[in-house]
């Protein structure tokens, strides 16, 4: 994995508003900002940022201080009084504050409850054995193309009630999708976004006329502020529950598989004791952070370690930095699936706290009691082909050889 190339230069260098930063190896850097400069201001970006746990766990909790509504990713720094890549006009469920954030967040919570997440176990497990069915013992496969992508895709389409002959597309539109945060609306991208609103309206008029068990149903019957939601807000909802449904979960099971084919022994650990496997997901969220970063502004002045904090001031917040702590966490940088659990902010903290946290690591859950189950033994087949976002630490590829070679 490539070093991050500011971590021996000055701090002057980082440029933390690059998605190329976080497409290499960024943690050497982040060792050096929680240790000179916790609380750093990114010249380059225009915002704040916090590499230690308990201060990107207070601006997440703090709704009083910290507001999302003028945008919560680092692409949005330059663009805080316009939509950037979101739809104009929308109720965004991030890019809102209490109330009207609780509202938003109780149209889908049900489909999310311990209770829903428990009955879509059985349909997620014969996901994935109906995938590693089709792997060849022995052979390289892309790790992402054949289990972590096709797994999460396929589970939040059967969860929106998308019929099973469109589950492959949803691939290509939640990449296009994660993708446009950081500005890249290429033609590709844009002709796979206007396809996947096109089909998310489609269906919405669908659930309409006839209601299913889904959350597209819990939408389209559901009110904010006493009204139905407009269209925006149904497509905004719809987009949002995609890219965040799938990307974040994709990248965590990928990333998992990555440090099992680096770290044997832990793989083994997890064969011999497969009850380890929870607490072995926490650690894989913990160290693969799938989730870049999220931002904040000030609501009034206020300070962090002492640093002064300006009313409108943007602030971020570097998940992957704070879940490596070394004041929270020995040695860190180590994976250790026996590791006694501590909780990490790769879901975020308080009123913010992602949705589908407990889908997330059910899935990954099963995913890898799966895995583990067919192929206790497998093996990187070269080097790890990661995208450039500052949203999500994407992979496009991981050569994995799946059995005995």
């Amino acid at each position: 994995m490539a070093t991050s190339t500011v971590a021996t230069g000055g701090l002057e260098d980082i440029d933390l508003s690059d998605p190329h930063f976080y497409a290499g190896d960024p943690h050497p850097t982040f060792a050096r900002l929680r240790a000179e400069a916790p609380v750093f201001w990114s010249e380059r970006g225009g915002f704040w940022a916090l590499s230690k746990f308990e201060d990107v766990r207070h601006v997440g909790r703090s709704t009083d201080l910290f507001s999302s509504a003028r945008g919560t990713l680092i692409s949005d720094a330059g663009d805080r009084d316009g939509n950037g890549p979101h739809m104009e006009g929308a109720h965004h469920l991030i890019r809102s504050d209490p109330p009207a954030h609780t509202e938003l967040r109780r149209l889908v919570s049900n489909s999310f409850r311990p209770r829903a997440v428990k009955a879509l176990e059985g349909k997620t497990r014969r996901i994935i054995r109906d995938l590693l069915a089709e792997i060849e013992e022995g052979t390289v496969h892309n790790a992402v193309a054949a289990v972590s992508a096709p797994a999460t895709t396929f589970v939040i389409a059967e969860l929106m009630g998308v019929p099973q002959e469109r589950w492959a597309e949803f691939w290509m539109w939640t990449n296009s999708a994660i993708l446009q945060v950081d500005g890249r609306d290429d033609p590709e991208h844009a002709a796979n976004i206007a396809a996947l609103l096109d089909y998310f309206r489609e269906l919405c008029k669908e659930r309409r006329r006839n209601p299913g068990d889904d959350i597209i149903t819990d939408l389209v019957q559901g009110t904010f502020q006493g009204k139905p939601l407009n269209e925006v807000d149904l497509l905004t909802f719809c987009k949002l529950l995609l890219a965040a449904g799938t990307e974040t979960t994709r990248t965590l099971v990928t990333g998992g598989i990555e440090l099992l084919a680096e770290h044997p022994d832990q793989r083994r650990t997890l064969v011999r004791d497969p009850s380890l496997i929870p607490g072995g997901v926490e650690e894989m969220l913990r160290v693969v952070s799938p989730v870049v970063a999220f931002a904040r502004t000030a609501r009034q002045d206020t300070e962090i370690r002492g640093t002064a904090i300006a009313a409108g001031d943007y602030v971020v917040m570097l998940y992957p930095s704070a879940n490596r702590d070394e004041e929270i966490w020995s040695d860190p940088d180590v994976f250790d699936v026996t590791r006694p659990e501590r909780r990490n902010v790769a879901f975020g903290f308080g009123q913010h706290m992602c949705l589908g946290a407990p889908l997330a690591r059910m899935e990954a859950r099963v995913i890898f009691e799966e895995l583990l189950k067919r192929f206790p033994d497998f093996e990187l087949a070269g080097p790890p082909v990661r995208r450039a976002s500052t949203l999500v630490a994407m992979y496009d590829e991981l050569p994995v050889v799946f059995g005995e070679t």
